[in-house]
């Protein structure tokens, strides 16, 4: 018999939840759970010694297929003389109490849980239960109390759980034949070399409960070769769910993909929800979840228990499409949708920011902050190093304090006078001209952005509505944001104010080494797998995303054939600054002429900045471009999703046509141009996108790919050092070369592709840079301006040989 566990907080919220989406409702920021505990300790601490605070409660109820667990802590239980005995439920806030004249519903049934236990437990023929609010600012409270009679009271529980009954029941069930397929399901393919050790070492990291730091160049199949042993895991249950946690839309394809061919191939039952951003997958312009403004946000709650239901017994995969399909046939927002169908997905594949980012992780599977029996599959491993950087940093800029003091200021005096206060506290740190420095403490000004927070939030819970409300509350959240990530200073950060002609005077809060903050994130998994196809060096990975030398390292060989992809390091050009100008400008487009025209066929070529691709690019298209045979196409700053579709559709342009459709007819086929995109290194198009067989034979990389130097780039290498490091290793060489390992590896996606990879910049043949090559880059070519043509066509030669 199937058990099920549930917290009777999760219970009445998912049952009793009814009404509009409101995002005009304030809800106070994650600092008032600190301060909600201190609230419910200071109540609990005054109600005496009959009062028992933090009462754990536990009901069992027994069906046909499952044992239903019902669990909680009642914040308060107290014996009364003469009256029946009290369960207290507390609840913080900063509205006004005058303006709260019913108790939450809510509130109401989750103490109503806990009466009902113990009503049945204790065989009590009366209980009382009281809500208890509290103002987080004033402390003043308010009590709700109402008495229940046991029938009562204990027949309102047990309707509570028939309301749960056909979704413990479809647990239940599910979960016996999920399991079955998956002790039936085999690998899909004749395993490659190295692959079924690969596998067996992703389920060995997952039994034994720790993480694995995993190098799988292209052709391991890494998403299938860590997917597979999880949800083996899963089964044997080691394991409940699964997050594949990924960077970009392109890879998140690849899981779905994944899961989708174990269903069809080993009949495996397994459903998965795929998290797709607000923005992109509301059905109205703007995201504005209120009544108002979206017909979807009107009752949606009164909706969309049915609307999960119909979803989950109709489908095992809740794609974007099938989320879109039910939220429109249900008139419900499909955003809320998916993260309701992510309580009943057995993988959930998202972006990192639902797992690690303080401000939009899911609640409803971490809050708690407790471990939890799930498994990270980190894809694309290196990029959570700058995005944990990017979100346990935050920035607090002086131009943004004194445009929203003018806005309000005629409207909303008192809340204008505090943020002139705090404006004139970073003013007086301020320096004129250009210029970084390292800040000690910040307290007054911290101590400034509190009160602001306190104020605004007692104003915004007491008006839905009003002038500059909207922009009231987007102040909110970027100030509060700030105050949150200042809550986690440690050692591994460094808080600096900035002055510069771009971004005017800011202070930035630093998250230099996000390791600890990943690793608090990670312990919400029993296992995390952390993989890529370019983590070198691993041990700089593994330090700065939170590994333990306890946990696993494996570098996976690529299975294809090395001799299949030529590589050369041009030894006479460089995109160092020293040597920028239109003499080495000219050498450059020189070197792609030569290489590209050495075999006609669709090249990618990296800049290190969109000015040296300009630069390069003119001379280019002025001296060697042939319109004939070549179609140049040029990567812009800013792309839509269309028209980074449309980018990559040319090269795969005419790959699909089925000559036999022209057999027998006169037609004239023109061969097809060699495609030139001329891109930058480290963006949209150097890493994730998948371009097979001869959709693309070359890469061109332009410079090394470290990072521009800045003030925050010299802070990182400061910091680094400091620790004993090689400063300019962790903030320029390390990031710089993933760069280019990730634009090197567009080229030999399958066993059948073949292609050459051209790095143009001397600094390559040096031994701080050759040393982080992968394994399988052997017999790389020293090439020059004068050879290179000849070494291209030697090159070509050497691979067709291989075919």
């Amino acid at each position: 018999m199937k058990e099920l566990k549930i917290s009777v907080r999760s219970l009445v919220e998912f049952l009793l939840r009814s009404g509009n989406l409101d995002n005009r409702i304030h809800h106070a920021p994650d600092t008032a759970m600190q301060e909600g505990g201190r609230i419910h300790r200071k109540i609990q601490k005054s109600m005496g010694s009959e009062y028992q605070a933090e009462v754990p409660l536990s009901f069992s109820y027994p069906s046909e297929n499952y044992i239903l667990t019902i669990d909680g802590r009642a914040d308060g239980v107290m014996e009364r003389k003469g009256k029946p005995l009290l369960v207290d439920e507390i609840k913080g806030t900063y509205r006004d109490l005058k303006n709260i004249k019913d108790p939450d519903p809510v509130h109401l049934a989750q103490a109503k849980c806990y009466a009902a236990i113990i009503t049945k437990e204790r065989r009590l023929d009366k209980i009382s239960v009281r809500i208890t609010y509290c103002n987080f600012d004033s402390e003043e409270i308010k009590y709700f109390e109402e008495d229940y009679k046991d029938e009562e009271i204990i027949k309102w529980f047990e309707d509570l759980i028939h309301m749960y009954h056909r979704w413990a029941e479809f647990t239940a069930t599910w979960d016996s034949l999920r399991n079955d397929s998956i002790h039936k399901m085999q690998f899909p393919y004749t395993y490659r070399e190295g692959q079924k050790e690969l596998a067996a070492g992703v389920y060995r990291t997952i039994y034994h409960g720790r993480k694995l730091f995993l190098e799988a160049p292209t052709g391991t199949g890494k998403t299938l070769s860590t997917v597979f042993p999880a949800i083996k895991a899963i089964g044997e249950e080691k394991a409940e769910r699964i997050f594949y946690l990924t960077a970009k839309t392109i890879t998140r394809t690849v899981a779905e993909e994944t899961f989708e061919l174990l269903r069809k191939s080993q009949g495996l039952l397994y459903k998965t929800v795929t998290l797709t951003a607000k923005e992109k997958i509301c059905f109205i312009d703007k995201c504005d979840c209120n009544p108002v403004a979206c017909p979807y946000a009107e009752g949606h709650f009164d909706r969309v228990n049915d609307c999960i239901y119909e979803l989950l017994t109709q489908s095992d995969t809740f794609d974007r499409d099938a989320i879109v399909k039910y939220a429109m046939k249900h008139k419900v927002c499909p955003f809320e949708l998916s993260l309701d169908m992510s309580l009943f997905a057995d993988a959930v594949i998202c972006d990192y920011n639902y797992v690690f980012d303080p401000f939009i992780y899911l609640k409803r599977f971490f809050a708690s902050g407790s471990a939890g029996n799930n498994i990270f599959l980190i894809d694309e491993a290196h990029n959570l190093l700058d995005r944990g950087r990017d979100m346990y940093s935050a920035e607090l800029y002086l131009d943004m304090l004194t445009t929203f003091e003018a806005l309000i200021s005629e409207a909303h005096p008192k809340i204008a006078s505090l943020v002139r206060g705090l404006s004139s506290e970073m003013e007086n740190i301020m320096e004129e001209g250009d210029f970084a420095e390292v800040l000690e403490d910040i307290t007054p000004i911290m101590q400034k952005i509190n009160l602001i927070i306190s104020v605004i939030s007692s104003w915004l819970e007491d008006h839905a509505e009003g002038m500059y409300r909207d922009d009231i509350l987007d102040f909110y959240f970027e100030i509060s944001r700030f105050a949150n990530i200042y809550e986690l200073i440690n050692d591994k950060y460094v808080i600096y104010a900035e002055n510069n002609e771009e971004e005017n005077f800011k202070i930035k809060l630093l998250c230099v080494d996000p390791s600890d903050n990943l690793v608090n994130c990670m312990t919400r998994a029993k296992s995390s797998i952390l993989f890529s196809a370019t983590m070198l060096p691993i041990q700089y990975y593994k330090k700065l995303l939170g590994g333990k030398p306890e946990d696993y390292e494996i570098y996976a060989h690529s299975v294809f054939d090395s001799k299949r992809c030529a590589r050369l390091i041009a030894g006479d050009v460089t995109s160092r600054y020293t040597r920028r100008g239109e003499e080495e400008y000219r050498k450059i487009a020189k070197y792609i002429n030569d290489i590209v025209k050495g075999k006609n066929g669709n090249y990618l070529i990296f800049f290190p900045s969109r000015q040296f691709m300009d630069e390069v690019g003119y001379i280019f298209e002025q001296e060697y471009y042939d319109e004939d045979a070549q179609e140049i196409l040029v990567q812009n700053e800013i792309m839509s999703e269309e028209e980074r579709e449309e980018f990559i559709g040319r090269f795969t342009a005419g790959n699909d046509i089925d000559l036999s459709s022209v057999i027998n007819m006169e037609i004239e086929i023109e061969p097809s141009k060699s495609i030139l995109g001329f891109c930058m290194m480290g963006g949209i198009f150097s890493e994730g996108i998948d371009l097979k067989n001869d959709s693309l034979i070359g890469v061109i990389i332009v410079g090394t790919g470290i990072p521009l130097v800045c003030n925050e780039r010299e802070i990182i290498k400061e910091y680094f050092e400091l620790q004993g490091e090689d400063g300019f290793d962790y903030a320029y060489r390390y990031p710089g070369m993933n760069k280019v390992l990730q634009a090197a590896g567009r080229v030999i996606r399958t066993e059948n592709d073949y292609g050459i990879v051209a790095l143009l910049d001397e600094r390559f043949l040096q031994k701080s840079y050759y040393e982080l090559f992968p394994r399988e880059w052997k017999g790389m070519i020293r090439t020059s301006t004068s050879r290179v043509k000849n070494d291209v066509n030697a090159l070509w030669k050497r691979i067709e040989g291989c075919g």
